[in-house]
């Protein structure tokens, strides 16, 4: 996993699940080679039944041969995340006032990724069920 700033993750798994912008696919070795849009949301990883969770911003994902390359602006261990923190900032998100197409994208985006990160972070800290 590659962030602007660095290689964030290296790690062999039995299986990955990647939040793509419009749902999740599951990959295991030898997939079909795929190249997907990421949305807002968890990337899981299994290996040896342990599931290690991240919380991702977007980017893009590759899928050749057994190995997936994720790109993303932030990457974050899903157990650090803040719930109260990103509460308060879907609370802030949700009152931000929305007179032009163009304020209600920014709004909705931030929603969005305040959404994505208390469900990542919720299931990190065993707050709601978890899915594999």
């Amino acid at each position: 996993m590659v962030t602007p700033e660095a290689t964030v993750f290296e790690h062999a798994a039995q299986f990955v699940v990647l939040p793509l912008f419009d749902g999740e696919i599951g990959i295991a070795p030898g997939h079909t080679p795929v190249i997907g849009r990421l949305g807002f949301g968890e990337l899981r990883m299994v290996e040896a039944g342990v599931t290690t969770r991240l919380y991702i911003d977007g980017g893009f994902a590759q899928v050749l041969g057994n190995v997936v390359t994720v790109l993303t602006p932030r990457a974050v261990m899903s157990d650090k995340l803040d719930v109260a923190v990103i509460e308060e900032q879907l609370q802030s998100a949700q009152a931000k006032p929305a007179h032009s197409p163009e304020r209600l994208a920014l709004r909705d985006r931030a929603v969005s990724q305040a959404r994505a990160q208390l469900r990542a972070a919720r299931r990190a800290h065993g707050k709601q069920p978890a899915a594999h």
